[in-house]
């Protein structure tokens, strides 16, 4: 399904690699909804893509504007004393919380393998 919403935007960001920039944000509204459609419900998503590009006019300041995502972390004390991970994991995404139950989605830069083979 999220497939199904995120279509669209790649494909505008194909297009708008064409042109100017012109968001006012960073990340850039397309983006920030293609993070939405990715960490949200369909729902949520919508409302919240639709909100921050009405907000990406001269009207607003613009700046830094990370996602908020509901997410519950697991609540395991023996997370680190296993092999969860039989090897390298991939780091595409980090959150950072703001309170107990919802955190900011930030995009890692880097193509980051972390090794938990030793």
């Amino acid at each position: 399904m999220k497939k199904f919403f995120q279509a669209p935007i790649k494909g505008y960001q194909m297009i708008s690699r064409m042109l100017p920039a012109s968001c006012r944000y960073y990340p850039t509204c397309s983006e920030y909804a293609k993070w939405q459609f990715e960490f949200n419900a369909p729902h949520r998503a919508m409302v919240a893509s639709g909100l921050r590009i009405l907000r990406c006019n001269q009207l607003f300041e613009g700046g830094v504007d990370y996602p908020l995502v509901p997410y519950q972390p697991l609540k395991c004390p023996c997370l680190c004393n296993t092999n969860r991970f039989y090897g390298k994991i991939s780091i595409h995404y980090w959150l950072v919380p703001k309170n107990s139950t919802h955190y900011f989605v930030l995009k890692d830069l880097y193509d980051t393998h972390l090794d938990f083979s030793t």
